[in-house]
C-alpha cells in the first residue's frame, strides 16, 4: 500500500482537494503506483527520499501518468485498480492506448 505522508502535502486552508493517482519508473524500470493531492510536492518528495520505502531505494524516479480523480476515496479505488494490473497493461495506460 502507499506510504500515508504522501498525503501531507495538501496545502493548509484549502477546502476543495483533487486527488490524483500516478505511475513512478523507478531507476531500476520498476513501476510504483501512488495517490497525491499535489503531483509535483509528491514527485520531489520521491526523489528527496522523503516517499514510499519501495522509491527511496529506487531513486531517481520519474513520474510517467498521472491522473485525476474526483477525491481521496475515488483515488484510494483507482490506485488499488491500477496496482492490481499486470505489467503490459500499466505500459497501455502510461502511453495512452486502450487497455487490451
Amino acid at each position: 500500500m502507499s506510504d500515508r505522508r504522501e498525503h501531507t502535502d495538501d496545502p493548509p486552508g484549502r477546502l476543495e482537494r483533487s486527488a490524483w493517482v500516478y505511475i513512478l519508473r523507478c531507476s531500476d524500470g520498476t513501476l510504483y503506483t501512488g495517490w497525491t493531492f499535489d503531483p509535483e510536492a509528491r514527485l520531489k518528495a520521491h526523489n528527496g527520499g522523503r516517499g514510499a520505502r519501495y522509491t527511496a531505494s529506487r531513486l531517481p524516479v520519474a513520474m510517467v501518468y498521472r491522473e485525476p480523480v474526483g477525491s481521496r476515496s475515488d483515488a484510494l479505488r483507482r490506485e488499488l485498480e491500477i496496482k492490481r494490473m499486470n505489467r503490459s497493461r500499466k505500459e497501455r495506460l502510461i502511453v495512452g492506448e486502450p487497455p487490451g
